[in-house]
């Protein structure tokens, strides 16, 4: 079968030194993406284009021409961050979407990739969750404002396959961890945030850590490196039919409670003490797993498991 990108082809990674745009980029090196003499991968800092000036962005489009665009840039963050600042979650990522995507469709990009997040389901979506799941209930009240942004990305993606037969395609990543993750002490994610509590709890031999909620929720978590071959599989090899959705669910395909999650953490992390749980913070959305069987059907499968992962990814914080 021939892939749908190639090696002589110009591929710019937006949010290159984030977590999973890096992994995006050592995945295409890997696959000797950006290494003929005509192809290249691009990469442009914050201080080189701001994704939110829609002027800047449509000038470094016309003068690189990249033939593939992978947005991976967003503002991200966990759910006291999602709560404290939503005005900067659901205008700042409209403002990145908007721009790169709506670029990308004036200056000729022969393929897109658009990534959104497993928060675009309802909250009490039916598990595991479907991708025909999408606007059929309220959303998580913690991060209302970041899946509202990232719902309009897939269905502006969805408009222009419609009105323009525009090659592009939307993937839904579940919770993910792993090298390059966001460690902030308020601004983490749960994985990110654990990881760091316990080592450090371990490193000063502390006797109790507390962590937010009731530990009763369950999720699912993803290494960044399979969201990356992710990726490039479908960059390679799948452009939706008109009859099917334009995006896809990438996850593991189980989850697990955070109380378990937390107990498997301090294991690899070294931490032998209490852990307690503040009930008065909130939980979020009660059960998040998404159901992949669509995208394994294609021929893609995660590889990483959780225990090797986050073994992984506490080795890479201990050596940061």
């Amino acid at each position: 079968m021939n892939k749908l990108i190639d090696p002589t082809d110009r591929i710019f990674v937006c949010g290159h030194r984030g977590m999973v745009g890096s992994a995006i980029v050592r995945r295409l090196k890997m696959s000797n993406y950006g290494s003929s003499e005509q192809g290249s991968i691009l990469i442009a800092s914050r201080l080189d284009l701001d994704l939110e000036d829609v002027t800047a962005v449509n000038i470094w489009m016309k003068e690189n021409k990249p033939d593939v665009v992978i947005l991976a840039a967003a503002k991200v963050g966990g759910i006291y961050a999602n709560s404290t600042y939503p005005k900067d979650f659901l205008l700042n990522n409209l403002k990145i979407q908007n721009n790169v995507i709506e670029s990308s469709f004036y200056n000729g990009v022969r393929r897109f990739c658009f990534l959104g997040s497993s928060c675009i389901y309802p909250k009490f979506a039916k598990q595991p969750i479907t991708e025909d799941s999408l606007l059929t209930g309220e959303l998580e009240a913690t991060n209302e404002p970041y899946a509202i942004a990232k719902i309009a990305g897939i269905k502006l993606i969805e408009a222009l396959i419609k009105q323009y037969d525009f090659d592009g395609f939307s993937l839904m990543p579940t919770n993910l961890y792993g090298p390059g993750d966001n460690y902030h002490v308020q601004n983490s994610h749960v994985m990110a945030a654990f990881i760091r509590r316990f080592c450090e709890a371990a490193d000063q031999s502390l006797s109790n850590v507390t962590c937010w909620g009731s530990g009763r929720p369950r999720r699912e978590f993803l290494h960044v490196d399979d969201l990356a071959d992710a990726i490039v599989f479908c960059l390679e090899s799948w452009k939706p039919d008109p009859l099917e959705p334009s995006f896809l669910n990438v996850g593991a395909g189980n989850d697990l409670t955070i109380y378990d999650l937390a107990h498997k953490v301090a294991l690899a992390a070294g931490f032998r003490g209490e852990i307690s749980w503040d009930h008065s913070k909130p939980d979020g959305t009660p059960r998040k797993l998404l159901e992949i069987s669509k995208l394994v059907s294609k021929g893609w499968l995660p590889k990483i498991s959780l225990d090797q992962g986050i073994k992984n990814t506490i080795e890479d914080w201990r050596q940061s």
